[in-house]
């Protein structure tokens, strides 16, 4: 009953808009307070605070922040739609295409979703207009490509789900690789469906001659150096994802620097972001460990244990009852809030049925990357009408219909072919 009161107050607060980190600590002290005694509630407080401050894992997210801070300010987004564009712009759709090509290569140096979406609507929304590309697949291929940097690595939400269950950071970010590829192609062929039925809607552009398509390409051997060092060092075993953090962030400010484009202004401005952005993150996850263990407490993950081997279902059913879960609260709630508050009810379950948690991970992240652009709350589309105010919100919804059948299509292949998940961590252990 006490659990049951808890999630409901926890949705009406969410409902109300009040920031996940106090709704989630609240309710979590709260209930602990009727489980144990306010003093042993508040008493977790501060255990909790310390060791998720303190924790080694922790440092690698404001490092790949401000890695992704640097990144953002040194033009790289720009040169990298260039040569994709270079590559693909001639197709039919090709601008789209290249758009979500891009927005993969920035996701996967800044780790933000977010920020992906913003930085190449304000890039590439103007050159498809400009090229008569309609509204509708302008805007869903930004708001779709930019739900990559949630899963291609660095991802903080794959840092997140590791610091949760305890799982191999670095091998997660290895396992994402491979869903983000399939992703990219799945998303071109969406690109290339809507293309298909409506050749208005993405018409060809103008074939490059090789020289210029070189030139464009070889400005992209930062980004790639950049990735290789960052993934290639956690992959060989060189160093693990805290210390490979540190490193992409010294590159990125290096990289910058290269460019002309690194001052006192821009590193303050980077390292102010990346302080903002890692408090509010750590008040989420200290609010998030509250309510854990208050559903550790009332034995919710136990219970849920005995309830499904007293069904005598199998276990891929239980896997796709969780996949229904997701999809519906990422109409509701936004991505970070559903995967801090999910993660810890869910995966003792999933354990228990003898599934692999990098696996999982993967799969729970990319059911996720769905919310990011899902009606009524995706956050990518909100990021992308509060840059694009004369687009309107619906046109932007329709937009992103194909890429989130993409996605529907991706999250079957990752549940029914384990291999795409764990072929990678597999050769790097």
């Amino acid at each position: 009953m006490v659990l049951a009161i808890a999630f409901t107050i926890l949705m009406i607060f969410l409902f109300l808009r009040v920031p996940i980190a106090v709704a989630t600590g609240l309710v979590g002290i709260c209930g602990l307070a009727a489980f144990q005694g306010w003093t042993a509630a508040f008493s977790q407080v501060g255990i909790i605070a310390t060791e998720t401050v303190l924790t080694y894992e922790f440092a690698v997210i404001p490092l790949f922040i401000v890695m992704g801070a640097f990144i953002a300010r040194s033009g790289i987004a720009e040169e990298l739609f260039n040569a994709c564009y270079a590559l693909v712009g001639h197709w039919r759709g090709g601008l789209a295409m290249s758009t979500i090509a891009a927005c993969a290569g920035f996701g996967a140096v800044s780790g933000s979703s977010l920020a992906t979406a913003a930085t190449m609507s304000r890039i590439a929304y103007p050159q498809m207009k400009k090229r008569g590309y309609s509204d509708r697949l302008s805007t869903g291929s930004i708001a779709a490509g930019g739900t990559l940097g949630i899963l291609i690595p660095p991802s903080i939400a794959l840092v997140f789900f590791g610091i949760i269950t305890e799982t191999d950071i670095s091998a997660l970010f290895i396992a994402g690789i491979l869903p983000g590829l399939v992703g990219v192609i799945l998303y071109a062929l969406a690109v290339f469906y809507v293309v298909i039925r409506d050749p208005k809607a993405g018409p060809s552009g103008d074939k490059m001659p090789w020289k210029e398509r070189l030139r464009d390409l070889s400005k992209v051997w930062s980004v790639l150096l950049l990735f290789g060092i960052v993934m290639g060092g956690i992959y060989a075993g060189f160093f693990s994802p805290t210390e490979s953090a540190g490193v992409g962030a010294a590159g990125a400010l290096l990289i910058a620097a290269l460019r002309g484009r690194a001052n006192l202004k821009m590193i303050k401005s980077a390292l102010t972001d990346g302080l903002s952005t890692t408090v509010s993150l750590m008040l989420i996850l200290i609010g998030s460990f509250l309510f854990a263990n208050l559903v550790n407490v009332a034995r919710l993950p136990q219970d849920m244990v005995a309830f499904i081997e007293t069904l005598d279902i199998a276990p891929i059913v239980v896997i796709f009852v969780i996949i229904g879960i997701y999809l519906v609260l990422g109409c509701v709630l936004e991505s970070i809030s559903m995967l801090l508050l999910t993660v810890p009810v869910f995966y003792p379950l999933v354990v228990s049925l003898g599934y692999d948690l990098v696996w999982f991970g993967i799969v729970v992240v990319v059911v996720v990357e769905i919310s990011l652009i899902s009606p009524p709350i995706g956050l990518n589309v909100f990021v992308l009408r509060s840059v694009l105010s004369d687009v309107k919100l619906w046109t932007i919804f329709r937009g992103v219909v194909p890429f989130i059948a993409a996605d529907i299509v991706r999250v079957l292949l990752v549940v029914f072919i384990p291999w795409l998940s764990l072929a990678l961590p597999n050769l790097m252990s």
